[in-house]
């Protein structure tokens, strides 16, 4: 605060008034603001004024003691601007360039934007303590990525938009079901940030805003996409396809979908839905769709290209990666139909035609593995590769070590099961349990279904006269696939990169890996309780969402030189809280300030990565019923 002279020219007089003025900062940048005023200042000298206006702040603030008892000049200007200010709080002393304030006649610095008010410490208290920094983040990186212009672009109304990012944050955060949902918002900060109230909220809002979204699903992907591509710079080149399943509780009788088939999860008991999910280079999905539970991994290809096709265009000469279980001629076929390029990974029958150049040593190179974006410090086994040109084909041989120790463990140990069990079939025929030739051929039908990676070894048959079985080991073929163990073959239409790059981009899907793991762990995508098929694609749809949102984190992380995962990040940002802190005045009344706390150390690290600012929420004080921002 300082103080300023004003003149008035009235009938000819001039009429001179002093007013104590504080700097303020506004939009259109700093205003002088009148405090209040102190009528004429004759019998207080120039000099003497920044004196008068600290003093005069440190009355506002309820100090009386600072003031001089035996100065009534000075005890009569604070009564004054105690009227005209009222139970106003003190602000910072502005010194203005023209008027010197020290002896030596340099500007006093500025004592910075706090409020100081006489309290009662010993009844300092804090109250509504919210979780902050999680959210903060997420709701940063929502705003990042356009998602709530996007969401208004596609005619999502405004509150159901504020719906719609409490929902996915929560997803990001803290995975619950609708019901759930509204308890967890009201734990957070999330209230104060979106300047909204949730007291009322109940699960069937929440349910309503999936059916809204459910509608323009396919539009705000496509616009996310593009955003996303724009703020990261990211490839347009390369297209990583994979696919997952996820099972139901319950029976979803309404969802024509939910089918039983092959569980990634390993929940043959329930029925499930399988999802396809295009992601880039960087990880960040690109387009999804949901297909019936028992769809055949090798006839959703199609499906796939054609959403690309609509969604986001397929430029020309693209590449598309998929693993060996899509990795069939007319999935091939189709891609090259497109005027695509493909990169597979070879069925396992086909590496048998180069047994002799995996065993050769000659032409192998070494790879230079490249850091994994969440663990750096990770240490893997070399990984050594070799090219091979059959006409149009580019063949990419691949052996690692690691992988040598883990074929050979898993054969072994699926070989020690299938001879367990050929050891009870056994004892089961020489008791008599089994006595037809048919129900003998049966069991042996479904060991081979079961044990498929060992039971081509040996040769199980049956005497259709004695009704005994005979199981021959067929050492040959066992001997062929161990020399094959740790290899695996990666094929091409494109022949202008090393082997080394053809490498690195077929490992590149781990990024859809990641993908699916990220959305069936952090974001607990599974298991699904919705019953209809609608509700079940906006859930999925919710998720894929936020995973936008954690890839474009752990992006923007990586980029900065930090090699985590959001669920180290998230662990870290919930020592950052909110909370109201009571200030009960020796005055009698009592001031509430809601706002967040000093960050940790690396909370604030964290913050200064991701480029945000470590203020949460602006500061919102209240004195009794009246409600003054800072």
């Amino acid at each position: 605060m300082y103080i300023r002279r004003s003149t008035r020219t009235y009938k000819g007089k001039t009429y001179t008034n002093y007013v104590l003025v504080e700097a303020v900062l506004t939009p259109r940048g700093p205003r002088q603001k009148a405090v209040c005023s102190l009528g004429d200042l004759k019998p207080r000298p120039h000099k003497d004024w920044l004196a008068l206006a600290r003093k005069l702040e440190n009355a506002l603030a309820g100090q009386a003691d600072l003031l001089q008892p035996d100065d009534p000049v000075l005890n009569r200007f604070a009564e004054k601007a105690r009227r005209q200010s009222g139970p106003a709080l003190s602000r910072s002393v502005v010194v203005p360039a023209d008027m010197p304030s020290e002896p030596d006649g340099t500007a006093s610095p500025s004592r910075g934007q706090g409020e100081y008010i006489a309290v009662d410490p010993c009844r300092v208290t804090t109250e509504h303590h919210r979780e902050a920094g999680p959210v903060h983040v997420a709701y940063q990186f929502w705003n990042r990525l356009g998602l709530g212009d996007i969401l208004s672009e596609v005619g999502i109304s405004s509150g159901t938009r504020q719906l719609a990012c409490a929902m996915i944050l929560n997803r990001l955060i803290e995975p619950a079901s609708e019901h759930a949902t509204p308890a967890w918002i009201r734990r957070t900060a999330l209230a104060d940030i979106l300047a909204t109230n949730f007291d009322a909220l109940a699960e069937d809002a929440l349910y309503r805003v999936l059916d809204k979204l459910h509608p323009h699903r396919a539009a705000i992907e496509a616009a996310l996409v593009e955003r996303e591509r724009s703020l990261f710079n990211l490839d347009r080149t390369i297209y990583l396809y994979d696919l997952t399943s996820t099972y139901f509780e319950g029976e979803a009788a309404a969802n024509d979908k939910a089918q039983r088939g092959y569980s990634r999860d390993h929940r043959p008991d329930c029925k499930q839905m399988v999802i396809g999910l295009v992601v880039n280079r960087d990880g960040f999905p690109i387009a999804h769709e949901v297909f019936a539970g028992n769809t055949q991994d090798c006839t959703t290809l199609t499906t796939m290209l054609d959403r690309l096709k609509e969604r986001i265009g397929l430029r020309e000469g693209s590449t598309v990666v998929v693993d060996r279980g899509l990795a069939y001629d007319q999935n091939i076929a189709e891609i090259k139909a497109r005027k695509l390029h493909y990169l597979v990974a070879s069925r396992q029958p086909e590496r048998s035609r180069w047994l002799a150049d995996f065993a050769d040593p000659n032409g192998f190179a070494e790879v230079l593995r490249q850091p994994s974006p969440r663990n750096p410090a990770q240490r893997k086994t070399r990984v050594e590769v070799k090219i091979r040109l059959d006409h149009d084909i580019t063949y990419v041989l691949c052996r690692s070590a690691q992988r040598s120790d883990k074929d050979r463990a898993i054969r072994g140990k699926q070989e020690d099961r299938l001879l367990a069990e050929l050891e009870k079939l056994r004892r089961r025929v020489s008791a008599g349990q089994l006595k037809r030739p048919e129900k003998i051929a049966e069991a042996i039908g479904r060991l081979k279904e079961r044990y498929p990676r060992v039971a081509r070894y040996y040769e199980l048959a049956v005497n259709p006269d004695t009704a005994q079985f005979s199981a021959t080991l067929k050492e040959d073929e066992r001997a062929a696939a161990a020399q094959l163990d740790g290899c695996y073959l990666i094929k091409t239409d494109r022949s202008d990169l090393s082997a080394q790059d053809f490498w690195h981009v077929y490992a590149l899907l781990i990024r859809a890996e990641d993908a699916f793991r990220d959305m069936k762990t952090p974001l607990a995508e599974r298991p699904i309780y919705h019953q209809t098929e609608r509700r079940v694609e906006s859930h999925i749809f919710l998720c894929v969402l936020a995973l936008h949102l954690l890839v474009a984190i752990e992006k923007t992380l990586l980029d900065r030189g930090l090699h985590t995962s959001w669920a180290s990040v998230r662990a870290t940002l919930k020592t950052h809280q909110l909370c109201t802190i009571v200030l009960p005045t020796k005055g009698g009344q009592t001031l509430r300030i809601r706002k967040a706390s000093t960050p940790e150390k690396e909370v604030a690290g964290l913050y200064a990565l991701l480029g945000l600012p470590d203020q949460v929420i602006k500061p919102v004080s209240r004195w009794a019923d009246s409600l003054v921002s800072d």
